[in-house]
């Protein structure tokens, strides 16, 4: 049975509005949503880390931080499970898990003074719930880093054999060169060039945004001409590095951003960032609603699971731990809590920025997933994401199958939508990594503060905790493939959402305020994330004798058990409590 392309999206946009609209208010009415309460941006304001931010600008910077390579990604490798399971998970997963988790921990931080959800796991999980819990945390930043280092490395030098792109080197679009014989496009370079401008104007934007204070629609203006530029300049100039070279480049520039004001380049990056990324999407809408009434339908099966459970493993677990940060996402917890809650001006904009990104994530997710099962043959993306020789390069399939519906779509040449499907998801791998980086600074100066009664000088130092949380990112980064760490990376990064959930779920009954709402989904992750952790233990690490990962996943193990003793023995106490309180009265 042929579907038709848009049939899926369509239906997912409805259920994401419904969503937003009755569950989002449902929640807020839950933690008591109160504009009167002043924010922590604007109690604590320092113009460094709390900065007062509009919300346009605070939203664009958590879009940015939290979109990342995630959402496309994800639904790329999973796609070998067939579509109509990944579609079910994105959109139950969204609206029932994700934006939960993502509302839930930026508003707690925000009542909390900023603080992020490891410091909050201090008050209500106790002192030593504290250091199980950012130790974990620490744990997952390291390998979510050290997969999109990867990542950014191989698909920066990606190179396009013109075949696929149905181009030539005459009209001058594109810089080739050739690979075995091969005439190819520097696709990667102009995403390098544009990556490299983009970051070395960010500062002008921060300078107008927050010096000169011109309004956010003229800085908006100036960042589409720059991110245009940029683009142009890419196509000119393709920039050819070493994947090595990148690794280290990239290394040093996150250790920079991690420590200048967040309006100096983390902002102002996101901010221009996001532009890019609001019009992929809206390029990816475009393409697949108009090839809905164009007739297109999707050429990947509904459900491959043989295939699936071959080259992933069991559909559960490891359907839900690869999709990621399409439906759900321990990652923007750290966000929420590291940096946005030190910038939302009023408490509306917790659901707005919170519960709206995620469902915007959600809907990026989704049309990745109808551009990838209807923009290429599915032999040509198994041929990409799962080839049998050499490196897996889900962006490229990604880039190729967006080239290839927008030209199926609407005549754009494949080439030029090709470019654009690289340069969407390379900005954003990047602002992932500072912006993570930042968080595992100021988490290891929370770890510190634990271990030692007076911590050492140079270990309260932003230099030190950059460079070690850089340092331990590359080293894994070298040491192992982009697809061998994503399953343990999207196991952590759903184990810590689940992690969250139950922090939040202790912070509700501390205030006497029902849980379900949050129990419900940690406990459906953790028993998942688990059960992934097991499996990738017993059947990849173990034979392989991979030794970093082995560590880690025994770790995490160890370490969310622990949390989920503390968690649940605080929450019976809560309940004894209350029962003896009824009794007596």
């Amino acid at each position: 049975m042929q579907i038709n392309i848009a049939a899926p999206l369509l239906l997912g946009l409805i259920i994401f509005f419904l969503g937003y609209k009755y569950y989002g208010r449902l929640l807020s009415g839950i933690f008591g949503e109160n504009d009167g309460n002043i924010t922590p941006a604007v109690e604590l304001k320092d113009d460094v880390d709390y900065v007062p931010t509009p919300l346009g600008v605070a939203f664009s910077h958590h879009f940015a931080s939290i979109a990342g390579a995630g959402p496309i990604i994800g639904p790329v490798a999973a796609l070998i499970f067939g579509y109509a399971p990944v579609w079910g998970w994105i959109i139950l997963g969204t609206v029932f898990f994700g934006a939960v988790h993502d509302y839930t921990a930026l508003f707690v931080s925000m009542r909390e003074k900023g603080r992020s959800v490891a410091d909050v796991a201090n008050s209500y999980l106790g002192r030593f719930g504290f250091f199980l819990f950012i130790s974990f945390t620490i744990i997952m930043i390291v390998l979510v880093t050290s997969a999109f280092l990867g990542l950014t490395a191989v698909s920066l030098t990606s190179m396009v054999p013109l075949k696929h792109i149905a181009a030539n080197g005459a009209p001058g679009l594109l810089k080739t060169a050739s690979v075995n014989g091969v005439p190819s496009a520097k696709i990667g370079g102009i995403a390098s060039t544009s990556v490299i401008i983009i970051t070395f104007f960010a500062p002008l934007i921060g300078w107008l945004l927050y010096i000169k204070k011109i309004k956010v629609w003229i800085a908006s203006i100036t960042a589409i001409i720059i991110c245009t530029l940029s683009i142009i300049t890419g196509l000119i100039f393709p920039l050819s590095l070493d994947p090595q070279l990148w690794m280290f480049i990239l290394s040093v520039y996150v250790v920079i951003a991690a420590g200048v004001p967040v309006w100096l380049i983390l902002q102002p990056r996101d901010f221009m960032n996001s532009f890019i990324l609001y019009i992929g999407i809206a390029m990816l809408l475009l393409g697949v609603i108009g090839g809905g009434f164009g007739g297109l339908t999707l050429h990947a099966p509904a459900f491959n699971l043989a295939r699936g459970n071959a080259e992933l493993g069991l559909i559960w677990p490891f359907l839900f731990i690869t999709v990621a940060c399409g439906a759900i996402s321990g990652f923007h917890a750290l966000v929420a809590g590291g940096t946005v809650s030190k910038q939302a001006e009023r408490e509306s904009h917790a659901r707005k920025i919170g519960f709206g990104a995620m469902i915007l994530e959600g809907i990026m997710a989704l049309v990745v997933l109808m551009t990838i099962a209807g923009g290429l043959k599915f032999d040509a993306y198994m041929n990409i994401v799962y080839p049998l020789q050499g490196k897996s390069n889900p962006i490229l399939a990604f880039a190729l199958a967006m080239g290839t519906l927008l030209h199926n779509a609407v005549r754009m040449p494949i080439a030029l939508g090709t470019v654009f499907g690289i340069l969407m998801v390379e900005g954003f791998v990047i602002t992932t990594l500072d912006t993570a980086v930042r968080l595992n600074r100021y988490l290891f100066e929370e770890l510190w503060a634990i271990l030692f009664t007076r911590v050492p000088r140079i270990m309260k130092s932003y230099l030190f905790n950059s460079l070690l949380s850089a340092a331990l990112m590359l080293w894994l980064a070298k040491t192992n493939a982009f697809m061998v760490i994503w399953p343990i990376f999207g196991t952590a990064n759903q184990l810590l959402a689940a992690l969250t959930l139950i922090a939040v779920s202790v912070w509700l009954a501390y205030r006497g305020k029902p849980t379900l709402i949050t129990l419900i989904p940690a406990a459906f992750m953790m028993i998942t994330t688990l059960a992934s952790l097991y499996m990738l233990l017993v059947d990849n690490y173990l034979p392989a004798h991979n030794k970093p990962l082995i560590a880690a996943d025994l770790l995490l193990m160890l370490l969310s058990i622990g949390v989920v003793y503390i968690a649940v023995k605080r929450l019976t106490g809560i309940v004894v409590k209350r029962k003896k309180a009824v009794s007596a009265a």
